[in-house]
């Protein structure tokens, strides 16, 4: 059997590692694209309370979903509330108002509660259903891989999807009504 030179090796190396990058970046993308209409859910709450997605139409909604245990959502939580407390009495143009509904795709309630209270989420929409990547939402919106964020616009159509933070608050900017 014939000796592979370390150059084909190194060779054969990187073409798979690319092969893999793409396919992961390909496989793991979210099926639903902008202009798609947001797919309704309803979703019992931190709180008690009963959520439908669709009672939040009129507003700009950030679907986040993310968890406890995924490092890079909670390194961006900061910036989150940051883009909450930025746009949650903010005026726009087509909207009245800015909504984060954050999916935990948890399965430890604990661990989900503590990471609200330890990262500041102060909205009030904060859901799970303790099924991991099989809730419901999750399946609805085809998430495979978190954070994943969905942004709606006030007559339930995709808007964003996936953007950084920084690319929603470019997006949310750009409607914000300006003073008369």
């Amino acid at each position: 059997m014939k000796k592979l030179s370390f150059d084909t090796f190194l060779t054969v190396l990187i073409i798979g590692l690319l092969v893999y990058v793409v396919w992961r970046k390909v496989s793991l993308k979210p099926s639903l694209v902008n202009g798609t209409e947001a797919p309704n859910f309803t979703s019992t709450l931190r709180s008690g309370d009963t959520l439908a997605l669709s009672s939040l139409r009129g507003k700009y909604v950030l679907l986040d979903f993310w968890a406890s245990w995924c490092a890079p959502c909670r390194r961006e939580s900061d910036e989150l509330v940051a883009l909450y407390e930025k746009y949650r009495y903010a005026t726009f143009d087509d909207a009245k108002g800015f909504e984060i509904v954050s999916i935990g795709l948890e399965t430890e309630q604990t661990d989900w509660l503590n990471a609200i209270k330890e990262d500041g989420l102060i909205w009030q929409y904060h859901t799970t259903e303790l099924k991991g990547f099989d809730a419901f939402p999750a399946k609805l919106y085809d998430v495979r891989a978190i954070p994943s964020k969905f942004l709606i616009n006030s007559k339930g159509i995709i808007i964003g999807v996936n953007q950084s933070i920084d690319g929603v608050d470019k997006i949310l900017k750009k409607r914000t009504a300006t003073p008369k």
